[in-house]
């Protein structure tokens, strides 16, 4: 008792070195985390019950920013309706196409290392840059993808002038960047047991049963997670929007997103007490969409060992 009370004696100033160290370690990104994403956030909640212009004091209104939005601004139902169809296409297109890249890129091929750094590289591209190419692209003058509708007797398509198509440029312009999400499904393959798709070939399982039997429950959690960061990135969709249309929206408000919205009204009206609203009713509808995906994950989401 007296060799064990010792040794605690002595590991004592150690351990309180060590977690004066560890404490100055993380103190950078503990001051990093208050200054820049905990006081804006209190900030904004705070903001958007009062009238702010920036150069005056702000002045407290309740909540006459929440009514002005949902009874008077139809800018602000616009934007809603935008962004919905915007993430209703393109988070399950985003999803789709990357589990199929996935797929490609588990073959094991020779020099398959490379065609994986190459669908990556895409996701490095700055999205103002790739918005600015793509504009060139469907353009309905010189643009190739136009051209070669042409050379197959297909009508060409103002993709960034017509308000029907508007929003489909700008979901097929969201599947330029699906690096990340297919290296999260390739991750999620390689975790897939082998012993269980040998078992199911070897039981008469066709590849599509067991795709569908074997490796689409074993990548659920995978699925979840692309699923909740493919909602919440469709919901702030803005740089491509607005090199696209503007903080207008154009044509005829077809690409007004709703972060496009908040930044209107904060940096062109100059109603930043307005778009801190915006920003809280934005933060709480995806809150609440993010907890309904979880929710609904408990019934089709399979974790290994859990039972079913």
């Amino acid at each position: 008792m007296a060799t064990l009370r010792l040794k605690q004696e002595r590991l004592g100033p150690l351990r309180r070195r060590e977690a004066r160290a560890g404490l100055l370690f993380t103190l950078p990104w503990l001051i990093s985390l208050l200054v820049f994403t905990a006081y804006p956030v209190l900030g904004t909640f705070s903001l958007a019950f009062t009238e702010y212009a920036i150069v005056d004091t702000p002045r407290w209104i309740g909540l006459d920013n929440f009514r002005t939005m949902f009874q008077d601004d139809p800018a602000f139902w616009t934007a809603v309706r935008n962004s919905a169809i915007y993430a209703g296409l393109s988070v399950p297109l985003r999803l789709g196409l990357a589990l199929g890249l996935a797929m490609l890129l588990n073959l094991g091929i020779r020099g398959i290392g490379i065609y994986r750094a190459l669908f990556y590289l895409p996701s490095l591209v700055p999205p103002i840059a790739a918005t600015l190419v793509f504009v060139q692209m469907f353009s309905p003058d010189y643009g190739p993808i136009d051209a070669a509708f042409q050379a197959v007797g297909l009508p060409t398509i103002d993709w960034f002038d017509d308000p029907s198509w508007s929003k489909v440029a700008l979901v097929i312009l969201s599947l330029w960047s699906l690096g990340v999400e297919t290296l999260v499904f390739l991750a999620g393959l390689k975790d897939v047991p082998s012993d269980l798709i040998e078992a199911a070939q070897l039981d008469g399982a066709s590849r599509w049963r067991r795709f569908m039997d074997v490796t689409v429950p074993m990548i659920t959690p995978v699925i979840l997670f692309n699923l909740v960061i493919g909602v919440i990135g469709s919901f702030q969709v803005f740089s491509q929007a607005v090199a696209v249309g503007g903080t207008t929206g154009e044509p005829l408000e077809s690409t007004l997103m709703f972060m496009v919205l908040i930044y209107r009204n904060a940096f062109s009206y100059f109603a930043m007490g307005y778009a801190a609203a915006l920003a809280v009713v934005l933060f709480l509808s995806v809150l609440m969409v993010t907890l309904v995906i979880f929710r609904s994950a408990r019934v089709w989401v399979y974790y290994e060992g859990s039972q079913r």
